[in-house]
């Protein structure tokens, strides 16, 4: 009996972690997830494809301003033509790693999501998160859950960002390229507005975070904290002045109570009045 309460108790606690850890990855906003839930809508975008055609992957409402594609291609055709679909070029002698005959590349645009997935401590993003991830796709009725990486003979992809606000001195402007295991990887924008990359992954342009911000909130802080001091002090001199006219009042009314008293030949002992004998 003792053994199953004990077995009991474990599952309990187990489901509990569990249960814990998945409110935490709905609270949070986990890259990995997400992934694996455009490659959900891919899949079924992907019912009756046509090879070489672009189609728009349709998301839940609340993911309105994310745009998501896909295009299911033969690796010969991305070996003599390359690919030029969304932001990215994948260039003419590129072949898939592992190689598989037919491959799908699923396009990001994480749009006003991107600052909740992809952060970069002490950066601004000043464009949006942008991605591709390639799949094997030589079953024609399912998209495969292998990831497939590139192999290029010729010049890097390229990844255009058209409309991003590039500050004066180009130099802080920074391409980062995050990796599938959190890494983030920094390097020069030698183009104007275009990064470049070896392989898949998720992109985007960054400059340093303005220190203007920080000073503003340590001053909010500052004028918060000072509000609060002088709150307090103020409060603390009402208590004092009503503690003070509490006394005066109690020393007005003995002062009352002793002449009634002398009047009357009474004195008071307490709350007690005795009347004295002459």
């Amino acid at each position: 009996m003792g053994s199953r309460r004990r077995w009991g108790c474990s599952i309990w606690v187990m489901f509990c972690l569990s249960a814990l850890s998945f409110v935490e990855g709905l609270n949070g906003y986990d890259p990995e997830s997400l992934d694996a839930f455009v490659h959900h809508q891919a899949w079924k975008a992907l019912a009756r494809p046509y090879t070489g055609r672009l189609y728009r992957v349709h998301l839940p409402a609340n993911f309105s301003t994310m745009e998501v594609s896909v295009v299911r291609l033969r690796s010969g055709s991305l070996w003599l033509r390359g690919v030029n679909f969304s932001s990215f070029h994948i260039p003419r002698r590129t072949l898939p790693m592992p190689y598989v005959k037919r491959l799908a590349i699923v396009y990001e645009n994480l749009g006003n999501w991107s600052s909740d997935y992809y952060k970069v401590p002490g950066f601004s993003l000043v464009s949006p998160v942008v991605g591709f991830m390639a799949y094997d796709a030589t079953n024609l009725s399912a998209l495969g859950n292998l990831k497939i990486n590139f192999s290029i003979s010729g010049d890097p992809i390229s990844v255009h960002f058209p409309s991003i606000l590039v500050p004066k001195d180009e130099n802080e402007t920074k391409c980062v390229t995050f990796g599938d295991d959190g890494s983030v990887q920094f390097s020069n924008m030698t183009t104007p507005n275009v990064c470049f990359a070896q392989g898949q992954g998720h992109f985007s342009v960054v400059v340093p975070a303005s220190p203007v911000k920080k000073q503003r909130w340590w001053k909010w802080w500052a004028v918060g904290f000072g509000g609060g001091f002088a709150g307090l002090i103020i409060a603390a001199v009402a208590v004092l002045a009503v503690v003070k006219v509490v006394k005066k009042k109690k020393l007005e009314e003995m002062e009352r109570k002793s002449e009634n008293s002398e009047a009357l030949n009474t004195i008071w002992i307490g709350r007690s009045k005795i009347l004295l004998q002459q």
